[in-house]
């Protein structure tokens, strides 16, 4: 698989490139762009749950967040070409939808807040990550390079350390959105299977069956 098969992924990945170093580089356009939840409910920016997630801390939460939707990405934007889940179209909005959704719990949360402020694709690209965690739930993962577990053990975690973060909080780290982000992709992808290729679903949960908590290759 290469950069040429991947259209949509680069495309999302020059965008947050592009914007986020422009914000990194001029407060105003930050300001602007982040997501502000007091500003969303008193003034009706409405925008600022697409433009939040374009825009990034520093050049580590940018890489991170374009380095995981580079892998994750190219891999489900095949998966719904190939298995005819309504290709491109379904992949942007899997991510555009994933990056609402995962905010919309903190809009709740702090609309009332002046000072509340966030911003990064991280929603995004959890909902990408879970979507391709669908399709080969005993598939292999490198957490942190070194240990080896399967998707489905990995999601399990993620989800249970989103919780516990969240709950714990102090790290100026918005979980509640990774959280979300990744149930949407789970919940949005098996939906997706669902309504157009209900056999291959039918094939998923055969999988589950056999479980390999260590990844299967």
């Amino acid at each position: 698989m290469n950069s040429i098969d991947s259209p949509i992924t680069i495309a999302l990945i020059a965008t947050n490139v592009i914007f986020s170093l422009i914000a990194m580089s001029n407060q105003e356009v930050k300001s602007k762009a982040i997501m502000w939840p007091y500003g969303v409910k008193r003034y009706n920016q409405f925008y600022r749950f697409i433009t939040s997630g374009f825009i990034h801390a520093d050049y580590m939460h940018l890489f991170f967040n374009m380095f995981t939707l580079y892998f994750f990405g190219r891999v489900v934007e095949a998966y719904f070409s190939m298995y005819g889940l309504g290709g491109n179209i379904s992949y942007i909005i899997l991510y555009f939808l994933g990056l609402i959704a995962s905010d919309l719990p903190t809009y709740f949360k702090y609309r009332d807040d002046y000072n509340y402020l966030c911003l990064g694709a991280s929603g995004a690209v959890s909902a990408v990550v879970f979507a391709a965690i669908v399709f080969n739930p005993w598939g292999s993962i490198y957490l942190f390079g070194a240990l080896k577990l399967s998707s489905f053990l990995y999601a399990v975690l993620y989800i249970a350390y989103c919780v516990y973060m969240s709950k714990k909080g102090g790290d100026n780290i918005n979980h509640d959105a990774h959280l979300w982000g990744a149930l949407f992709g789970l919940g949005f992808t098996i939906a997706l299977i669902a309504a157009m290729q209900p056999d291959l679903l039918q094939y998923i949960l055969e999988e589950l069956k056999n479980p390999k908590l260590l990844g299967k290759d």
